[in-house]
């Protein structure tokens, strides 16, 4: 990954917005840096949708101020440095996919080739076939291999994988860490956790149009979600709520049940403490975790 620079590609500072009576941000503050994939996630309703249309210049704030690429999304500009990959795209079905690709390249200056288009998107071998009789998973693929054939400096992925089976989704994932790697910014918003979890170096959660959090997403997880260790041990459980990192202790007769962050050394200790120790499982402490327990404090 390339490291963030001092000048974001995109950003939100104290935005607010209203529908009617209704507050859909308020004061949200996040930026996007090049090389970074960042994470927007929240419930349905929670404001992702606004924010995301405020930086593609679809909407204007209330309040606040929004920047793109250094300017104003708004600009003609600055919406040619960028990709979008929405939910639903309506594209002509009776076109090959070949012919889709190269009339969105013809939209921009210096474009991906097409045969580097198809291999991003794996659909190498369905480039002569009409979109309108792929599947909704492959349709998804050429959606993102349009998105991406500007060699956009950020990239919008909302829901990108929505329909992909496992290996398209993994190839998706590998293509979407080659664009990071090469500098693109990316904004992704997905309700597939795992997916955030497997792409994403910062997270930002909006939760009733309100920022819960914002950092890494190692951050994250570690002051939110605390791995469960279970065991069979006749440690006292005093003793063990002493150790550095562990924060409850339940005993249950000889199963024991600790919350502990990090969780590798209190195993490390554990086995070294009680030689008979059994049944030792640790599962826990991801993103899934953390993300409903920070959006149920909030509700």
């Amino acid at each position: 990954m390339t490291e963030p620079t001092a000048s974001p590609l995109a950003s939100l500072h104290n935005v607010q917005v209203h529908y009617g009576d209704v507050a859909a941000l308020q004061g949200v503050s996040f930026s996007l840096h090049r090389g970074e994939v960042l994470a927007l996630l929240g419930r349905n309703g929670a404001g992702k949708s606004t924010a995301i249309s405020l930086l593609l210049g679809l909407r204007r704030a209330d309040a606040g101020r929004i920047e793109l690429l250094g300017g104003d999304p708004q600009e003609r500009d600055r919406r040619g440095g960028i990709g979008v990959m929405l939910q639903a795209t309506a594209l002509p079905p009776l076109l090959q996919v070949g012919e889709l690709i190269d009339l969105a390249r013809t939209c921009y200056v210096d474009p991906r080739s097409l045969e580097d288009c198809l291999a991003l998107a794996g659909l190498t071998d369905l480039a002569r076939r009409r979109y309108g009789k792929l599947s909704g998973g492959q349709q998804r693929r050429v959606q993102f291999a349009i998105a991406v054939c500007g060699r956009p400096q950020l990239l919008f992925l909302d829901e990108p994988t929505t329909g992909l089976d496992i290996q398209a989704r993994q190839q998706l994932w590998q293509a979407i860490r080659q664009l990071a790697a090469e500098g693109c910014g990316v904004l992704l918003t997905t309700h597939y956790l795992e997916e955030a979890e497997a792409l994403a170096q910062r997270v930002v959660v909006i939760e009733q149009g309100r920022v819960l959090a914002d950092g890494p997403l190692a951050q994250f997880r570690q002051q939110l979600a605390p791995r469960r260790i279970r065991c069979r041990s006749a440690l006292e459980v005093e003793a063990l709520k002493t150790w550095p990192g562990v924060r409850e202790v339940v005993r249950d007769g000889l199963r024991l049940q600790l919350l502990a962050e990090p969780a590798e050394p209190v195993v490390a200790r554990l086995l070294a403490e009680d030689p008979q120790l059994q049944e030792l499982d640790v599962h826990g402490g991801g993103l899934a975790d953390a993300f409903v327990e920070l959006t149920r404090e909030a509700a």
